[in-house]
């Protein structure tokens, strides 16, 4: 190092290869960076803009009117509680199974590679073939109402009811725990297994080292999923969109098939206000969570 001025400042030759090596990632993230660009970043933009005007073509800006009418459209009112309570409620259930069965599959269970093997699957069949396997279930003709009408229990009209949520759930946390499992796995892992044995020795029962341990040095992962499980509660919309259509029972009408349908109406400045408000929200949801896994690392500090 040399020092000029009270500065301490590199070799040149090293600042050379510094700017080299910056210029080559760079170059390999160009193609990246302008796919993300063109297909994201840019069309997201340009949807915000055309929030604020009054049509696409030959609009003049019409300010917040367009939010103003969103909100005071009950469908969207409707569309909206449905998809935020849908994630309240199957995130938490997410977390918890996927947790119960990462604690059960680090264990060593009889048959316990084929059970991972088995919560894998999902993630890689496709959601066609996965929506006409639940449809046969829980159509009125289905295999379920067959044995419940065998059973002498009455036939429950799944996709027609309140019970559309629950199904929706159901396909919901099949589709993703094995995900979730995977992430949890890999963090149970890598926690020593020299804790759990001091833990043992000075009298710590399986609560004390499952709260004073295993959450502990899971905090990081169970972070990553809680956001996942979020993000993938937002996109539970293609399931529901082939088992149920354009217009679902009312308890399972989510944010994505309003913006659908208004897609299909040609009705743009209420789609990408709905899209920003979505965003918005998602937003909050996950700059609140970070916030609050950075003061519980603190407060463990």
């Amino acid at each position: 190092m040399m020092k000029k001025w009270g500065i301490f400042r590199a070799p040149i030759g090293l600042t050379r290869w510094m700017r080299r090596d910056a210029a080559a990632a760079w170059l390999f993230l160009a193609p990246s960076a302008a796919g993300f660009a063109t297909f994201y970043l840019i069309p997201y933009v340009m949807g915000l803009m055309y929030s604020f005007m009054s049509s696409t073509t030959g609009g003049r800006f019409a300010g917040l009117a367009n939010y103003r009418e969103l909100l005071a459209s009950s469908s969207f009112r409707k569309a909206a509680y449905n998809t935020f309570y849908f994630s309240a409620v199957s995130v938490p259930l997410m977390l918890a199974l996927s947790l119960g069965l990462a604690l059960l599959l680090n264990r060593p269970i009889y048959l316990r590679k084929w059970l991972r093997t088995s919560y894998v699957l999902p993630l890689v069949v496709p959601v066609a073939s996965v929506i006409i396997i639940w449809q046969m279930m829980f159509d009125w003709n289905g295999a379920l109402n067959y044995v419940l009408s065998w059973s002498g229990i009455k036939r429950v009209d799944w996709m027609k009811t309140d019970a559309a949520r629950n199904v929706i759930l159901a396909v919901y946390l099949w589709k993703n725990v094995g995900y979730n499992v995977i992430l949890f796995l890999a963090g149970l892992q890598q926690i020593p297994k020299d804790y759990y044995e001091t833990a043992q020795i000075e009298g710590a029962g399986r609560f004390r080292q499952f709260f004073g341990i295993t959450l502990v040095y899971l905090t990081t992962t169970t972070f990553f999923v809680v956001i996942m499980s979020i993000i993938n509660s937002f996109k539970v919309f293609r399931e529901t969109y082939l088992m149920a259509g354009d217009y679902p029972h009312a308890s399972i009408y989510m944010l994505q098939h309003y913006m659908n349908n208004m897609f299909v109406s040609l009705d743009i400045q209420k789609l990408t206000a709905a899209a920003a408000l979505m965003v918005c929200g998602i937003m909050i949801i996950v700059l609140g969570l970070f916030r609050l896994e950075y003061r519980y690392r603190q407060f463990m500090e």
